[in-house]
């Protein structure tokens, strides 16, 4: 009892830091613009005529797309490691990244070899009415490849080694295609390194549908998860049906990734980090660590698309750099620590 109350009190105490943290998020990317973080210009700014444009059009929609994005991956990194019992998987290990960067690629050099110079205000129209059904469309197909060649989901082993042979050859025909058509590497470097930069009111409102409808699924396959945890026969010897229960898990995974790549690209570590550092400091079991999760990766990519305004204003970095820097950094520390321990 005093050590269940003790995991009560952690769970609750990290439920109202992200919370704080989120809303902490929220507003220092309303106060983020060109010169930085800058709270007394966006005062000024909300007494010109450019206000509605400025909040409401540009740094609201962005901010908390970050937090939606964030979200879905924090979800689905979750679902990958509570699936494969592995605390090192991520929302990527099934193909879904290499299927989205390559329908990005096939669209670029497709507009290329129609006559269409990719322009950065060309760029930019495929990006918002081309790419994204494109990268969506292609991080679902890599997951059902992965599928078809694991023969579907009953054997863990089988399903993670597919995902990887999916994802190199994937990533390898997108490398042969960048090469016959070099107009379209500037737009797959773009994806690859994720951006919100083009995050408006209707991506926010899909993105918050699917979230919602997700993670109500996710969290009614809880207990499916804690079976997992205890192994395969253990989950089978309490009825699971370990089959369809994994592709249910699969198509979720999927599907979260899917629309939160499709959004903003290839952001890295999110969902590697969001669930263990949900672990580490208030672990509990799946019907809380997926909702946590979620809240965990908003949070740091509210917090490191911040960032990447702010360190070099008026240009900023790519938002999967700066997660990609501060994740690696996160874990290097993390090994250090228990490596002299």
């Amino acid at each position: 009892m005093p050590a269940a109350s003790t995991d009560h009190q952690r769970r609750r105490r990290l439920a109202w830091l992200l919370l704080a943290a989120g809303l902490l998020a929220l507003l220092a990317g309303l106060v983020t613009g060109s010169n930085g973080v800058a709270p007394l210009a966006t005062w000024a700014e909300l007494q010109g005529d450019q206000a509605g444009l400025i909040l409401g059009q540009i740094r609201a929609p962005r901010t908390l797309g970050a937090l939606l994005v964030g979200a879905l991956l924090g979800l689905g990194g979750a679902l990958a490691q509570g699936l494969f019992r592995n605390p090192l998987a991520d929302p990527y290990l099934l193909g879904s990244a290499a299927g989205a960067g390559l329908a990005v690629v096939l669209v670029l050099a497709g507009a290329s070899v129609g006559g269409l110079a990719i322009s950065l205000a060309t760029a930019a129209w495929l990006e918002r009415l081309g790419l994204v059904v494109a990268a969506f469309a292609g991080a679902l197909a890599g997951v059902l490849l992965t599928l078809t060649l694991a023969q579907g989901a009953v054997q863990t082993l089988r399903l993670l080694l597919a995902g990887v042979v999916v994802s190199v050859l994937l990533g390898a025909v997108s490398d042969l295609v960048t090469v016959v058509s070099p107009d379209a590497l500037r737009g797959k470097q773009a994806f690859m390194l994720g951006s919100t930069s083009f995050l408006g009111w209707p991506a926010l409102a899909m993105m918050a549908g699917g979230l919602v409808v997700l993670l109500a699924l996710a969290l009614r396959h809880a207990r499916a998860l804690d079976a997992l945890t205890l192994g395969e026969d253990s989950a089978a010897s309490l009825g699971l049906h370990l089959g369809r229960v994994r592709l249910l898990l699969v198509l979720l995974l999927a599907a979260s990734t899917a629309l939160a790549v499709s959004q903003a690209g290839l952001v890295a570590f999110v969902g590697l980090v969001a669930p263990h550092l949900v672990r580490r400091h208030a672990p509990g079991a799946h019907a809380w660590l997926l909702g946590a999760s979620a809240a965990m990766g908003a949070v740091l990519l509210g917090v490191a698309d911040v960032v990447s305004r702010a360190l070099i204003p008026p240009q900023e970095l790519p938002v999967g750099v700066v997660t990609a820097v501060l994740g690696g950094i996160y874990l290097f520390v993390l090994l250090r620590r228990r490596g002299l321990s």
